[in-house]
């Protein structure tokens, strides 16, 4: 009998961090996918697309007569060798087409002929997609987010981070959330960063009945958008604010986008690091002229530009810290404070992070108690 693992179940699996076989084809995996998931296709892009068109044309008999022909026997033989290798590192996973159908039930079939048990999910990613949109909703509905805001630059990631009931929204998202923010690695899919919602949610609340603290975003993350409900939960949830001097933000600002991201560039391309780099922070800066004006617009290139030559002929990165006070001051303070006056009512402590730790663990006794 073929063995099932049900949706109640789901939650564990994710939870446990347990690994899953994804055998959809490579374009599904692209679309959206889950961490902790290795792509081993049974049929590739043409060939599900020729099976499905077989289908909508002559039914699910012809379908599958067709792809049994092209999964033939030579191919077969490749497969099951490539599944059985993956099972071997990874005995406990979890096999999964897109709606737990035919795709999976012939993998998990071929697998157990060949003397290899792996279990599959009861209705594939949609499914287990399915079970973390509704957590996430769930959680959006809880009562229990709080919003850590501060100016930009007050280190307020690095500080969720900190945290032992926290979600970093960025983190998940591959993007540090401003015009300057783009990471060199590529941004998830969209659904991808909603699964991964979806985990980080069921693990951090299935811990403790604490609040969350997440910080306070746009609707967009890079290309990516923080789902409906849950972004409409952060736009009611209670703030905490991060207060620090301004000094203190360009040193962080520094670090986390000047020397994390040069060396981000160092280590995909040493030879076109500089190039790539330049043209990373030239870009990122046209993303906001018009808002700028072209004077603001004009000084902070010209000292982004003079930075960028030092960097570049002796090596120090201190210079960009001329543009980055310029740009705080003159463009991002002023922005953010005026953002920040609409949600004033809403602010119920700010301090320095160490009093904010201690506000946030006050609050967690509370709900638990």
């Amino acid at each position: 009998m073929s063995k099932i693992v049900s949706s109640e179940a789901f939650s564990d699996l994710f939870c446990q961090d347990i690994p899953f076989l994804d055998v959809r084809a490579p374009c599904e995996f692209s679309r959206g996918a889950f961490p902790n998931t290795t792509n081993l296709p049974l049929l590739s892009d043409s060939e599900r697309e020729a099976v499905g068109t077989v289908y909508k044309k002559n039914g699910k008999s012809a379908a599958i007569a067709l792809g049994h022909r092209l999964v033939n026997a030579e191919a077969k033989e490749r497969l099951l060798v490539s599944w059985m290798d993956y099972m071997n590192t990874s005995p406990n996973a979890v096999l999964f087409c897109q709606r737990g159908g035919l795709r999976s039930q012939t993998v998990q079939t071929w697998l157990a002929e060949a003397g290899c048990t792996i279990v599959r999910a009861q209705g594939g990613y949609k499914s287990l997609r399915r079970h973390l949109i509704d957590a996430t909703d769930q959680f959006a509905s809880s009562g229990q987010l709080v919003l850590v805001a501060g100016k930009t630059g007050s280190g307020k990631t690095h500080f969720i981070n900190s945290l032992p009931c926290s979600i970093d929204l960025e983190g998940l998202a591959n993007h540090r959330g401003s015009a300057f923010g783009r990471r060199v690695s590529p941004q998830p899919s969209q659904a991808s960063f909603e699964n991964a919602l979806g985990i980080a949610l069921i693990k951090t609340t299935g811990q403790t009945s604490s609040v969350v603290a997440v910080e306070d975003e746009s609707h967009a993350i890079g290309s990516l958008s923080i789902p409906h409900k849950f972004h409409r939960a952060m736009k009611e949830a209670p703030i905490v604010l991060i207060e620090e001097t301004l000094e203190s933000r360009i040193k962080t600002i520094h670090l986390d986008y000047i020397q994390s991201n040069y060396q981000e560039f160092r280590q995909q391309d040493t030879a076109q690091a500089d190039s790539a780099f330049l043209s990373f922070l030239l870009d990122s800066l046209d993303r906001i002229k018009n808002r700028l004006g072209s004077e603001k617009y004009s000084l902070v290139k010209t000292l982004m530009e003079d930075a960028l030559k030092q960097q570049f002929s002796t090596g120090t990165l201190e210079p960009h810290e001329l543009w980055i006070g310029e740009l705080l001051q003159n463009y991002y303070d002023p922005m953010y404070e005026y953002q920040l006056s609409k949600k004033a009512g809403r602010i119920v402590f700010r301090g320095e992070k160490q009093q904010i730790r201690h506000w946030l663990a006050s609050q967690a006794e509370k709900v638990d108690s």
